[in-house]
């Protein structure tokens, strides 16, 4: 059965988003009831009131915290960020046990940190959350990519039945979906620009030269949250998928020795990348140190 589990950022639970979801034996049984199915990330977004959903993962194992007892893991695949925070109230809200019909908030309700979800109300939820269509489509996409829907990879009839999700399951784990949205959303962060070169190319159809790139490859058990991404020009983002660039902490960009020609004046002068101000959307330490340590040639 689906879920929605609450995520707060600074919290002292030990989460990893996408990739572990650390919780209290008091819902136990409720994530139980979540595995080999779909979650809906739920909590605060730095700089709004309120409360919002913004990412999606399925549970592929649950499991106890052996360090700390009366505690458990929730292992997730497939995270994806939502295209924008959708507010749990957001047209008369989502989940029926949540927002009564009146509009009265059911306050107990509310504090649950995992609450259960309908087929219905997931499918809805996930409409609002990835169903904003690419402004800039890919440059070397056929031109009805500019009017393709979000849940789309031709033109074609809306595919959201609110009242059967599988449409909206099958095309939540399907890659080259999951590639356009990622792309999207790396994009929109970025404002188009490069990270390494802070150059925002964009060709005479008004689509952008810059990719999105992950840090952490998905066949190398990296996911597709935007902080696992950076935007990179078409040759950066080879070199650093080949490890002749990375980036430190610091945002250091880092030049492998191994590179047959200096490319230091192609890159920004300063040598560190320009990533997001919001560190919502900036790369994730724990994604860089593992492309300096397995991608990188040093």
């Amino acid at each position: 059965m689906k879920a929605v589990f609450y995520h707060k950022p600074d919290s002292g639970y030990k989460d990893e988003t996408g990739i572990k979801y650390h919780f209290p034996q008091s819902y136990l049984s409720r994530v139980a009831k979540s595995l080999n199915d779909w979650i809906v990330y739920y909590g605060p977004v730095k700089g709004l009131r309120g409360r919002y959903y913004t990412g999606i993962a399925l549970v592929k194992s649950v499991e106890p915290d052996l360090e700390h007892a009366g505690l458990h893991y929730a292992f997730l695949d497939y995270y994806i960020d939502f295209d924008r925070p959708v507010e749990y109230k957001e047209g008369g809200g989502f989940e029926r046990r949540l927002v009564e019909r009146s509009g009265i908030i059911n306050q107990g309700y509310k504090v649950q940190a995992v609450r259960m979800l309908e087929d219905a109300e997931f499918a809805t939820i996930v409409s609002a959350g990835l169903s904003t269509p690419e402004a800039w489509p890919d440059r070397n996409a056929p031109d009805y990519a500019n009017h393709m829907d979000a849940f789309s990879e031709s033109p074609q009839p809306e595919i959201i039945d609110a009242e059967f999700d599988r449409p909206v399951v099958e095309l939540l784990t399907r890659r080259k979906w999951r590639d356009i949205k990622f792309r999207q959303n790396v994009r929109v962060a970025y404002d188009r620009t490069c990270a390494f070169t802070n150059l925002k190319l964009i060709n005479g159809r008004g689509r952008p030269e810059v990719e999105a790139a992950h840090i952490r490859p998905v066949e190398n058990g990296g996911n597709d949250w935007i902080r696992n991404g950076l935007a990179l020009s078409g040759t950066v983002h080879w070199m650093f998928d080949r490890g002749m660039l990375s980036l430190a902490d610091d945002l250091t960009i880092l030049v492998s020795r191994h590179l047959n020609e200096d490319v230091s004046h192609f890159l920004n002068k300063d040598m560190k990348a320009k990533v997001p101000v919001n560190v919502a959307h900036a790369p994730h330490p724990a994604y860089l140190e593992w492309h300096r340590k397995e991608k990188f040639k040093k």
